[in-house]
């Protein structure tokens, strides 16, 4: 029993955690949307099973808990450690509040959040070391707040994993991971949706009583805490049974291989299933949305792509004219929405050289963004496909070998290079671009004499300007052309950048002084561009990866996707505005296009300025996917929805707009939902089998 008394903890919540999935489990078998019957053997094998599954799970999530427990001690109060203990809390507490640290760089709420987790944990090791008499009492709140605190995630997981089966007849997957990524909507989903007040005071009120129950039982604990070598045991005890649940859970979740689909959610852990969701990334399309016959949906695909053939997008690219190798540098800015432009009706002048350029290039002015993440915005950019359900291609395992445009530039003898100022680890993007034709110059490749100013996401974009500049000068020595991606990082929180460029002081870290220092550098690098050799045989590219903000009225606000983009050759390519509706999918192969490209093509974008070319475009978030064709959005979601908006603008007959009200519309236009289907469905398959490898 004394054994015992050294883990009580970990027995009680364990077992608490363990009749709590049991009760789970038994909800979800009889819940109505469980449309399926299960033999003897079934149940046993899910509760069986599932239940070891949940012990194994328990351990590893339970190591917070036990590294609570490990640092429980008298000892380390004693002189003079517990007064060495005190006075490094209380110099780090000082050195994150009066000085600089990696927290103010990064500014939003992250300083605060520091200093209150350091300021706590001093205060309460103050009140443990100077108030002895009263130790035990303190001790006995702060364990009954960390049980508390256990209790309530674990009830809170169960309620979660319970509505979202209501929802959607599953355990959790990257819908959930979607959750937590759209927080506020999602809040405001379920505060519309449910009795949320008496639903809280509920599950508080349980976990209460469970808090009281389980501290009671194993308070015995705290007043005889475990020696060091009775530690020492219990942890490498506890280490091997660790090590064996990381091997045991995903050997257990290999199990899950019914036919029934039901079977295999049931008898899975909630915990792990959001575990393989968040690493997976992906959300199975046939598995959540509206379907059509395949038959059918390359039929439709025919009618957008008239010369593919089979069951895949691929087609001939011809031209009339010659071939242009020139070189192209394509700028992908972070976060540019369209309306900090004065060329979108700005006023601040936050992009001057931007607009300027912009009366100068080739101007897309109806362009959409797929997405509202840089890795959305990059996968269109260089995959040239309409966004699938879940994440991005660039953050998936399977992400190499891709039709891409850097296969296409290869082909064509370029060198080809993604150039990016901070880490490319970051968003899996080294392991994407270096999968696929391109050759990574990242922070890792600059010299410490070319950093003059970096944060957290990397160096300023002068920096990688200057890096830019001094590639592309060693490739034009080359005999070859380059095709050079640059993806800047400067208009990004924390906002901050070099001092005395703009007339927005560098420690406003406000938004507007993210956007002006990314255009006073864009100006800086086409200055120092202009002196280069390689200058006029350039074609510049620039475009955004997508919008600063994401959130609106509806699933899927249509200014929330709109971007600039542009193209810059003088005596190449005329200045001209192009006011049509296009995709960021299409902004490469009509570069492409006017190049006279002549290529074998997988991409789903297209070359705008083909007489073929219908004006559409893809806007999404991870799961509702939306298709914009005369003056329609169409949203899929999962559970098979769809829903259609009439876009009404906010400035017709005053050329493009820049807002819309989405109408709800009760009538729904069959034709847009069938293409909407086709391309997406297509999209999905066309990924899922392997068949948008590079050729």
């Amino acid at each position: 029993m004394k054994a015992l008394n050294k883990i009580a903890p970990f027995l009680y919540l364990i077992l608490f955690y363990g009749i709590i999935n049991v009760i789970l489990r038994l909800t979800l078998l009889f819940n109505p949307i469980t449309q399926t019957n299960f033999t003897f053997f079934d149940t046993l094998k899910i509760f069986g099973l599932g239940a070891i599954s949940d012990f194994f799970i328990f351990l590893i999530s339970g190591s917070i808990l036990w590294i609570y427990l490990l640092f429980l001690s008298n000892e380390k109060f004693q002189k003079p450690w517990g007064y060495i203990i005190f006075g490094i809390l209380v110099g780090l507490l000082v050195y994150v509040t009066f000085f600089n640290t990696i927290l103010n760089e990064y500014g939003g709420v992250l300083p605060e959040i520091g200093m209150s987790f350091i300021g706590l944990k001093t205060v309460l090791f103050g009140l443990l070391l100077f108030l002895p008499k009263y130790r035990s009492q303190i001790r006995l709140a702060l364990y009954s707040i960390t049980i508390f605190i256990f209790v309530l995630l674990i009830i809170q997981n169960s309620v979660s994993e319970y509505f979202f089966w209501n929802e959607f007849g599953v355990k959790y997957n990257f819908i959930a991971v979607d959750y937590l990524v759209y927080t506020n909507t999602v809040i405001g989903n379920i505060m519309e949706s449910y009795p949320v007040l008496p639903l809280f005071l509920t599950i508080g009120m349980l976990s209460f009583l469970t808090t009281y129950f389980i501290v009671k039982k194993s308070k015995v604990y705290l007043k005889n805490l475990p020696g060091f070598i009775d530690k020492l045991k219990i942890t490498a005890i506890y280490s091997v049974l660790f090590i064996a649940s990381l091997i045991a859970v995903p050997f257990l979740a290999s199990a899950e291989n019914s036919q029934n689909i039901f079977k295999n959610e049931l008898q899975a852990n909630g915990i792990y299933k959001f575990y393989l969701a968040f690493m997976n990334s992906e959300l199975d399309y046939f598995k959540f949305y509206k379907t059509l016959p395949k038959k059918e949906t390359l039929a439709l695909l025919k009618q957008e792509f008239p010369g593919i053939s089979n069951d895949s997008s691929i087609r001939s690219i011809v031209s009339d004219g010659k071939e242009s190798h020139k070189n192209v540098v394509l700028i992908t800015v972070e976060s540019l929405s369209a309306d900090f432009m004065k060329t979108f009706g700005n006023e601040q002048n936050i992009t001057p050289f931007l607009d300027s350029l912009a009366t100068k290039s080739l101007l897309f002015t109806n362009l959409y963004a797929t997405g509202n993440r840089t890795v959305r915005g990059l996968e269109a950019i260089t995959l040239s496909i309409p966004p699938t359900a879940g994440e991005s291609v660039i953050k998936r395992k399977d992400n190499k070998n891709k039709f891409s445009t850097g296969s296409i530039f290869k082909q064509k003898g370029y060198n080809v290079k993604f150039l990016y100022g901070g880490d490319a680890f970051f968003d899996n993007m080294e392991d994407f671009f270096s999968g696929n034709c391109y050759d990574i110059v990242d922070k890792k490749r600059f010299n410490p004499n070319e950093i003059t100013f970096q944060n957290v996401w990397g160096v300023c974009d002068e920096n990688l300007y200057d890096k830019a500049i001094t590639v592309m000068n060693k490739e034009s020595k080359e005999g070859k052309p380059f095709f050079n991606h640059i993806m800047t990082v400067s208009n990004h929180r924390p906002y901050t950048y070099p001092e005395n460029k703009i007339d927005i002081p560098a420690d406003a870290k406000s938004r507007e002084g993210g956007v002006k220092y990314t255009d006073f550098a864009i100006n800086k690098f086409f200055t120092m561009a202009k002196k280069q050799s390689w200058y006029k045989n350039t074609v510049f590219v620039i475009v955004a990866d997508h919008c600063a903000s994401s959130s609106g009225k509806t699933e899927l606000p249509m200014e929330k996707y709109h971007i600039p983009a542009m193209v810059f050759a003088p005596g190449f390519i005329k200045a001209e505005r192009y006011d049509t509706l296009m995709s960021q999918i299409d902004v490469m192969p009509t570069v492409m296009g006017l190049l006279n490209f002549q290529y074998q093509s997988k991409f789903y974008g297209q070359n705008v300025f083909k007489s073929d070319y219908k004006p559409r475009a893809f806007i999404a978030t991870y799961q509702d996917l939306g298709f914009v064709k005369d003056k329609i959005l169409t949203v899929i979601s999962p559970k098979q929805k769809v829903k259609q908006f009439d876009l009404i603008s906010s400035s017709e007959g005053k050329g493009v707009s820049t807002h819309y009200e989405e109408k709800p519309r009760k009538v729904l236009n069959q034709n847009l939902i069938r293409e909407t289907i086709s391309f997406y469905q297509s999209t999905s398959e066309i990924l899922k089998e392997n068949k948008y490898q590079k050729l």
